[in-house]
């Protein structure tokens, strides 16, 4: 696979490579069917790589480096790993030709924009009372809640992992009734947050809003209030 941008590469190669095995095919009647001139097919074959053609067997090879350590990796953050860390400064445009070229993709497909998502099959879903409207005139008259996943260490770190963050929020003033960290996303990150915001706010009955759901262990639930 090639990586050389000239025009009407692909017939280029077709016509050498089908000079090899059939030496007797006219090199003028092979130009003519794939609508090249003579003149420019010699061009092709008498020169040599150039330096662009050499920078982007570079790139590539960084690529290929660059995707074997991190496969969840898109063009655009290998483009801006290039630039860091091996002084490659090419555009996004380039670095996407090359992985197409090289079939390079990220293996991560991202369909929510959080790191948890709507069980399989749930107990119960409660009604949507909160209909975003997400103003509160008083304190600990809406919570909502969610988990936000972080990523630390890079490469082959030994300390390379994920922390959880699961917190509370009060619509009235955004202020956080209470927040867990842990390394695990389960029901009891999000159990524990909910006890420690009850036992900031004794008596509290807000109306209590989110869309968590652990595929196969936590039923989905949208709105609940308080007792």
């Amino acid at each position: 696979m090639t990586l050389r941008r000239t025009r009407r590469l692909d017939i280029y190669i077709v016509i050498k490579e089908l000079r090899k095995e059939h030496s007797e095919y006219s090199l003028c009647q092979l130009c003519m069917i794939g609508h090249v001139n003579r003149g420019a097919y010699y061009k092709w074959m008498n020169n040599p790589d150039s330096q662009n053609d050499a920078l982007n067997k570079r790139i590539a090879d960084k690529i290929m480096e660059i995707h074997g350590e991190h496969p969840d990796m898109g063009y655009r953050r290998i483009r801006d790993t290039l630039a860091h860390d091996h002084d490659i400064n090419v555009s996004d445009k380039r670095v996407l030709r090359i992985c197409r070229k090289k079939r390079v993709q990220s293996i991560i497909r991202h369909r929510y924009n959080c790191c948890t998502k709507p069980a399989a099959d749930p107990v119960y879903i409660a009604e949507n009372v909160l209909n975003r409207e997400f103003h509160a005139d008083h304190l600990n008259e809406k919570w909502v809640t969610d988990v936000s996943e972080f990523k630390y260490g890079s490469g082959n770190n030994d300390a390379k992992g994920k922390v959880y963050l699961s917190a509370i929020l009060d619509l009235c003033d955004k202020r956080p009734v209470s927040y867990v960290c842990g390394d695990r996303n389960d029901n009891t990150l999000v159990f524990d947050t909910f006890d420690k915001a009850l036992e900031a706010n004794s008596g509290a009955k807000p109306l209590f809003h989110s869309d968590y759901a652990e595929e196969k262990t936590m039923p989905k639930f949208m709105i609940s209030p308080l007792h």
